[in-house]
């Protein structure tokens, strides 16, 4: 629907509140074309601004969803964030700025979603006045309905001059429309395009426990724990807790903490984590050659990362298990849909269902996944580097340098050369330059014991024609098949300590470099059986990570717009 151009102008207007970085001119009610301006200082409603993470779309999703209801659509494009190299994407957001178009894109979300919860159907539910006149602007009502949201929305209480500010908007909106209410749906629209709401801000205090430093402050621990614990915003115990200054005390720190852990919540955490350190954002680029691979099909990609989640979560969080056993498990989901790619029969014909694979199967773990192998692998064949690689610097932390831009992969890619049958073959002839068997004695030892599973994780006893040898090495370890592989990862302490490291990084948005942290956050994880629920609250209760680096950027943080 067509807004007024009054409306778009007062729209344009809050953007410009919100950001800082827009200017707007009118001729008559009419708009001119914002002019982005460099920077604009972002002041911080408590304490001093030390870090700025723009939220991920599930997160934007399920906060939509926890204060507005299930029932409202976010419809609409995000604008993605770049992930660092050899990082994790919640790192990255640190540095993720908002194009113009990208920030045009918030706002068509943010209308619709306005639009949707003051419709007739919704309103009553966030509104806990009644307008003296429906047709006109109402302070007294506005204020009750917006600053209960903005609390919501901004993790925090508005400041005295942002509720004045959306209330005015929302009065200026009612003048042009004739009604309350669509004055009320410009400034939530408003609000849902704030930096405040937008971007995770985390603010500090003076550290009474170490003079002259800064820690967190409560209303930062509260988004810091629902966002990693929970993926979601915080909810009214943590913003009640934040509220009574409740997080800044260690024992009832630990007992929200605790609680939190033992959620049913936990699960849409640690699936995000999970998400994000396993690069499941590749998965919605990832296309097969439907020639060479017929069972592959959407409803299968659809399945793929579903069915490593699903494993994740069962095995972690409803077993409680060991991490490391994430390796060896042979428990799993799955669908109609999958089964052609497994070649199991599966009885029902939508939805999913528990399945084990036998003791005689090569499968074990993540790595004998179809999701792994084929995110890891070509279009049209199999690839024990990019698995292999996969292997080292996701699960085990080792970065692997990118090969150099002359290497010439005309021997590992001709894959119907008769003379060079297998993939083994076709690399050792490959890894004859010294340049490139470096990284290849790295990756290729552990990616080509799962080479019994092709471009899509289907398995196979031979390529073209010829057996598979699938014997392989992890470092000192050696061993035969993906069963082995997965042992070996099971038994190597680099994986235990990559996700210990990983969990601070996804925790704190930024990579941690001391090594003294990573290890005694390692040895609380071990003490307590690798358990994932141990792990987290390890990371959420220690003193330490609420502290601010000393070389973190303290003070006025600006905001940019991309150009």
């Amino acid at each position: 629907m067509r807004r007024p151009k009054t409306l778009l102008a007062l729209s344009l207007a809050a953007s410009a509140f919100a950001f800082g970085v827009w200017t707007v001119s009118a001729d008559a009610g009419a708009p001119q074309k914002p002019t982005p301006l460099a920077t604009a200082p972002l002041t911080a409603a408590n304490g001093q601004i030390v870090a700025m993470r723009r939220l991920s779309e599930s997160q934007y999703r399920s906060a939509i969803t926890d204060i507005f209801g299930p029932d409202i659509t976010v419809a609409g494009r995000f604008e993605p964030v770049v992930r660092p190299v050899g990082e994790l994407i919640a790192s990255g957001s640190s540095d993720a700025a908002i194009s113009p178009a990208g920030l045009e894109q918030f706002d068509a979300m943010a209308r619709v979603i306005a639009a949707q919860t003051f419709n007739e159907a919704h309103r009553s539910q966030f509104s806990d006045c009644t307008p003296a006149d429906a047709s006109a602007a109402d302070v007294a009502c506005a204020s009750r309905i917006l600053a209960p949201l903005g609390r919501y929305l901004f993790r925090r209480p508005l400041t005295t001059e942002e509720q004045a500010f959306y209330v005015k908007l929302a009065g200026s909106g009612a003048g042009p429309t004739k009604s309350f209410y669509k004055g009320i749906e410009l400034a939530l629209a408003a609000m849902l395009t704030s930096p405040n709401f937008l971007y995770i801000i985390e603010t500090a205090e003076p550290d009474p426990a170490n003079p002259g430093e800064l820690r967190l402050d409560n209303y930062s621990r509260a988004t810091r724990l629902a966002m990693t614990l929970w993926n979601t915003t915080p909810n009214d115990m943590l913003l009640d807790a934040a509220a009574a200054g409740s997080l800044t005390d260690q024992a009832k720190l630990e007992s929200i903490a605790n609680r939190m852990t033992q959620s049913p919540r936990m699960e849409a955490g640690v699936r995000a984590f999970f998400a994000d350190m396993l690069k499941f954002e590749k998965f919605d680029e990832m296309a097969k050659d439907p020639v060479i691979y017929p069972y592959f099909n959407q409803d299968v990609l659809k399945a793929l990362p579903e069915q490593m989640l699903r494993t994740i979560s069962d095995h972690l969080l409803t077993r409680n298990g060991d991490y490391r056993d994430l390796f060896t498990t042979r428990r799993t989901f799955m669908t109609r849909a999958l089964g052609g790619i497994y070649q199991v029969r599966v009885p029902v014909s939508d939805g999913w269902v528990p399945y084990e694979f036998s003791p005689a199967d090569d499968r074990a773990g993540l790595l004998g996944q179809a999701g792994f192998l084929a995110l890891y692998s070509h279009s049209g064949r199999s690839s024990p580097t990019l698995r292999g690689r996969a292997i080292r610097e996701l699960m085990m932390c080792q970065p692997v340098p990118n090969p150099p831009g002359n290497v010439n992969f005309t021997a590992v890619q001709d894959t119907e050369n008769k003379a060079m049958p297998t993939a083994r073959i076709r690399l050792s002839a490959h890894n004859s330059d010294p340049v490139c068997a470096a990284c290849h004695k790295i990756t290729d030892p552990p990616g080509l014991s799962l080479e019994k599973f092709d471009g899509i994780g289907k398995y196979r006893a031979a390529e073209n024609g010829a057996q598979i040898d699938i014997n392989g090495a992890l470092g000192s370890a050696k061993f035969s098949g993906g069963a082995g592989l997965g042992q070996a990862m099971n038994a190597s302490g680099a994986t235990t300590q990559c996700v210990a490291s990983r969990a601070l990084e996804y925790t704190t948005g930024r990579v941690v470099s001391d090594e003294a942290l990573v290890q005694s956050t390692e040895k609380a994880f071990a003490a307590k059986g690798y358990g994932i629920r141990s792990l987290f609250f390890q990371v959420m209760t220690s003193p330490q990570n609420w502290r601010v680096p000393k070389s973190a950027p303290v003070g006025a943080t600006r905001v940019s717009l991309n150009r």
